[in-house]
């Protein structure tokens, strides 16, 4: 016997008796044999049960395939958080292929860039969406994707521009379609496009394992258990909705799909399907608290939310309770699947005051259940900082919930993975109790909203203005939107302009949510080799209270 070689190896191979590589489908075949009666979504009047979603997504499959869809092609959705958005999920990797779910507030020319540089084949487009997607298509350098409509009954407006609906594409497939599980759980299952800090964002591409583990991670970080009615506040195109998707298939769920964010609604359906789930950013619960009708006290539904993003408000924390929602915060990115670290609660803390129960939400907190870690390292050094809550280093994380890499970009791939961590270029400290408490980004990426931002893009169109000289974009605290963009702008000698003027400048020129909300014009502080201070105006804005705790 050779010595890498022992009696538990010998004769004790992987076999598919003993082996089958992790996938999400698995859920939702699960779950349609298990509890084929039980609802799995409802939306707008219609319904499916798990034994109708696994149809229809096999039906979908089978028409994908037919139309030469198989291992590695990528589809390209630009929905809302309808059905059929859902069942992509599904029905797209069924095929063996990638779902590259595009973010529904990109203008056309991203969209082109991410379509041409994933090479979409196929593409589903909403009506709301086809004047976009439509210029998008026109600006592609490479063959065009076959495009598929998806109508909306409640969506008035738009027009159709694909050669086939939908509905017609899912009734044309086979219900006995054979899917095509991964051969390999580390095959490509999605592609995400990230802002990144210069140029073009970043293809994250995600595996079959992470999804798999990330949707079982969030039934523990979020305490889901068995059958939770789920509510679709967050965009399924924001990181696969978290992983939500397969993790509602997991828990034999419901989803309640909404089309937009609407307080009334959301109210509405809280207490018509009875909702015990939901996702956001903290605009999302801050319009939820201010909302007129928001119920109060007794009358709140109780409901638990994961909330991500900058850290939350403690006035948010504190809202939510008041309209009967108790708030987890987790924290993550898009290439550790969306959530990948939570700040797990302790015994104890729900007896404190709101206040220092608020104080503690707010971290960034430890791994998640099948994350192997998040912590804290000197990037120089790699070793772990001291649990002072003073010492900054940067955030990283390791584990199976942690992306393949960048799409075409092994440069980028191999500085985020250097030292065999993932980088997420933001700067935090460890409590001491082992909690991640961020303090600021490396990375200059503002998220507003939930969505991230890159101020170096905004500072790229800044500099096309006649009038600017230098211009410095960095994170102001919003109430509303946690996070907004802030310009400084010097301009040129004799040159002149206007708040208004640049904001209107940059909204021509880019998607409406990445212009910055307020300019401050003057001489922009500089190193003795011209290298703008950005520290001093984020000072200047006090951009650290956004996402300190």
């Amino acid at each position: 016997m050779s010595a890498a070689q022992n009696q538990y190896s010998v004769g004790l191979d992987k076999t598919p008796a003993n082996y089958v590589p992790l996938t999400p489908l698995s859920f939702l075949a699960r779950s349609a044999a298990v509890y084929p009666d039980h609802l799995s979504t409802v939306y707008e009047g219609r319904s499916f049960t798990w034994k109708q979603t696994y149809e229809r997504c096999k039906r979908l499959a089978s028409y994908l395939a037919g139309r030469g869809i198989g291992h590695g092609d990528t589809v390209a959705a630009m929905l809302p958080n309808i059905p059929a958005m859902n069942e992509l999920h599904f029905a797209v990797p069924m095929t063996g292929a990638v779902l590259n779910a595009l973010n529904i507030r990109l203008d056309a020319p991203s969209i082109a860039f991410q379509l041409d540089h994933g090479g979409a084949k196929i593409i589903l487009v909403d009506p709301e969406f086809a004047h976009v997607i439509a210029e998008a298509l026109s600006l592609m350098k490479g063959t065009r994707p076959f495009v598929i409509d998806v109508d909306d009954a409640t969506f008035t407006g738009g027009k159709r521009i694909g050669e086939i609906e939908y509905e017609t594409a899912v009734a044309a497939g086979d219900p006995a379609f054979t899917e095509r599980p991964p051969a390999d759980e580390w095959d490509a299952i999605a592609l995400s496009y990230t802002s990144g800090t210069t140029g073009n964002p970043k293809g994250v591409v995600t595996h079959h394992r992470g999804a798999y583990l990330n949707a079982v991670s969030n039934i523990l970080a979020g305490n889901l258990g068995q059958h939770p009615v789920y509510l679709w506040t967050l965009p399924m195109f924001h990181c696969n909705g978290w992983c939500f998707p397969w993790t509602i298939a997991a828990a034999a769920g419901v989803n309640v799909c909404l089309r937009k964010v609407d307080p009334a609604k959301i109210f509405e359906l809280i207490g018509k399907h009875g909702v015990t789930h939901m996702c956001g950013a903290p605009i999302v619960y801050n319009t939820l608290i201010n909302a007129p009708d928001a119920p109060q006290g007794g009358k709140a539904k109780p409901v638990i939310g994961l909330i991500a993003g900058a850290a939350p408000p403690v006035a948010v924390l504190e809202g939510a309770e008041r309209i009967g929602i108790k708030l987890t915060h987790v924290y993550g990115l898009t290439e550790v699947y969306g959530p990948a670290s939570v700040c797990a609660e302790q015994p104890g803390w729900d007896d404190l005051s709101a206040d220092q129960r608020a104080q503690l939400k707010r971290r960034q907190g430890v791994s998640y259940p099948l994350q192997e870690r998040v912590t804290v390292l000197d990037p120089e050094t790699m070793r772990e900082v001291p649990r002072d809550g003073e010492t900054i280093g940067e955030v990283m994380f390791r584990g199976n919930i942690v992306m393949k890499g960048y799409l075409k970009n092994q440069k980028a791939t191999q500085e985020a993975f250097a030292g065999g961590w993932f980088h997420t270029g933001d700067l935090g400290v460890l409590d001491e109790h082992g909690y991640v408490i961020i303090k600021d980004r490396s990375k200059d990426i503002i998220i507003s909203g939930g969505e991230n931002v890159s101020s170096v893009e905004i500072e790229d169109i800044l500099y096309k203005h006649p009038a600017v000289l230098f211009a410095a974009v960095v994170a102001k605290p919003d109430p509303k939107w946690g996070e907004v963009p802030c310009a400084f702008v010097e301009l040129k000698d004799g040159a002149k302009a206007t708040e208004a003027e640049i904001i209107a400048y940059c909204r021509e020129h880019m998607s409406g949510f990445k212009t910055p909300k307020s300019v401050v014009f003057g001489v922009i502080p500089k190193t003795s080799t011209g290298k703008i201070q950005k520290f001093l105006l984020r000072n200047e804005v006090g951009s650290a209270k956004a996402i300190s705790a």
